[in-house]
């Protein structure tokens, strides 16, 4: 015989063998509305909370990023971010400082197949920021959104 019983915030299931051998009866529905959004939220601002930015958001150069990204994202110009080429520089040149994060591409003639530049998980962030540091440079993640 199965029973539940509240501790606190939590309730325990007990359940005997008979109960779990039997199929389940619970029905999951689809719910529309708890799809995550996306990169592009449905007002056409930036999501930067989104999975697929790879952490590319926060970090030594998330500002430099964001910064970037949205010129291109909100670019008017015929060849969309072409007017951006100042803020990509300002990026590349933060990136370029913390090769631990942000290896550079390798020329075709190092490598053979076409990786691009790795985005860095943020265990690898904490562990640059911590040497930088360290070495007299702090950064200070206020968890803020831009």
């Amino acid at each position: 015989m199965s029973y539940c019983r509240e501790n606190g915030k939590d309730h325990i299931i007990f359940a005997t063998k008979e109960d779990l051998d039997k199929p389940s009866a619970a029905l999951i529905t689809a719910n529309e509305n708890s799809e995550e959004p996306g990169l592009i939220l449905p007002n056409g601002d930036i999501n930067w909370n989104c999975p697929c930015l790879g952490g590319m958001a926060s970090g030594p150069c998330g500002v430099e990023f964001r910064e970037a990204f949205s010129c291109f994202h909100y670019s008017t110009a015929d060849a969309k971010g072409s007017d951006c080429y100042e803020q990509f520089y300002k990026m590349q040149e933060c990136m370029s400082q913390y090769p631990d994060l942000y290896p550079a591409k390798e020329s075709e003639e190092e490598t053979d197949d076409d990786s691009e530049m790795s985005i860095p998980d943020q265990s690898s962030v904490d562990k640059v920021l911590q040497e930088k540091s360290v070495q007299g440079t702090s950064f200070v993640n206020t968890g803020t959104k831009s």
